[in-house]
């Protein structure tokens, strides 16, 4: 690759970087390209980018409650990235079939282990198949590396944090979540609700249903985030329930420049289910 790619970039961009003729192996094809699907496994299995790698997303969380969306042991996700060939000079290129929120939230993973060279494939698979690029079906297999792992902490921050600064003017909580959820009026945790103060802008707001479930045009979604007062000048940190549909949100604060964005990953999964953390319900 001659000019690095951007944050998000387009299925073109991604087609016009990819070889013509495909071998069998994805790392003979771009050597500098990881492109990983985190579609679901009958999606990746009919049809997928040539030369992406499928990556379960079942593998991206914990999966221990009541915060189901922490991260997984440092040794799971140093075997994740070891399986999957990830070196410290790859170019992660993520997408899924859903608009963002899996590839997202592997992209907020790839900042927790330091891994600063990534792009979001804007649309994942539906774009690329409205687009009608060359697709296949054969899956395909990495060339194992041996990743080793030290975590920061930067992205992310806990109960115990959001507890403390509940009442800052500068930090301003992004809930991801449905509005019903968010109202308290669909409850999937002990309790239902939002933590207080709380803006509520859905993570689907920001795609485009008319056009593959690419980005809605940014100045836009912009200017519906200033009005819920989520703007570059404040700690942004946005959650859903599991930090899965808010791995989009957080992609999306860092296409629009909110050098201060991070996650909460035990999200409502955990604040809803602790009956000592305030919330407030608007249903």
């Amino acid at each position: 690759m001659t000019d690095p790619l951007g944050l998000i970039i387009t299925p073109q961009e991604l087609h016009s970087i990819l070889p013509q003729t495909q071998s069998s192996t994805p790392s003979d094809r771009n050597p500098e390209l990881l492109i990983l699907d985190l579609s679901q496994p009958q999606s990746y299995g009919k049809t997928h980018v040539p030369g992406a790698i499928h990556l379960p997303f079942s593998h991206l969380n914990r999966g221990i409650k009541p915060a189901v969306g922490e991260l997984p042991s440092i040794e799971l996700l140093e075997q994740l990235f070891s399986q999957v060939g990830l070196t410290p000079d790859k170019h992660v290129v993520a997408y899924d079939d859903e608009g963002g929120g899996w590839a997202g939230r592997l992209i907020w993973m790839l900042d927790m282990i330091g891994h600063q060279h990534y792009s979001y494939l804007d649309g994942g698979i539906h774009a690329w198949l409205g687009d009608k690029l060359p697709t296949e079906q054969a899956p395909n297999f990495a060339k194992a590396t041996q990743v080793s792992i030290t975590l920061n902490d930067q992205p992310r921050v806990d109960k115990a944090f959001i507890l403390e600064h509940l009442q800052d003017p500068n930090m301003v909580i992004w809930d991801a979540r449905s509005k019903e959820e968010y109202l308290g009026l669909r409850v999937v945790a002990r309790r239902g609700g939002h933590i207080p103060g709380a803006q509520h802008y859905e993570w689907t707001t920001a795609m485009d249903k008319d056009n593959q479930l690419r980005i809605r045009d940014l100045t836009k979604i912009r200017q519906e985030l200033t009005e819920k007062g989520i703007t570059k000048d404040k700690l942004i940190v946005t959650h859903c329930q599991t930090h899965h549909r808010s791995g989009f949100t957080y992609l999306l604060g860092k296409a629009l420049g909110f050098e201060n964005i991070k996650a909460y990953p035990g999200s409502w999964s955990e604040w809803g289910n602790d009956e000592k953390t305030p919330i407030e319900c608007d249903g």
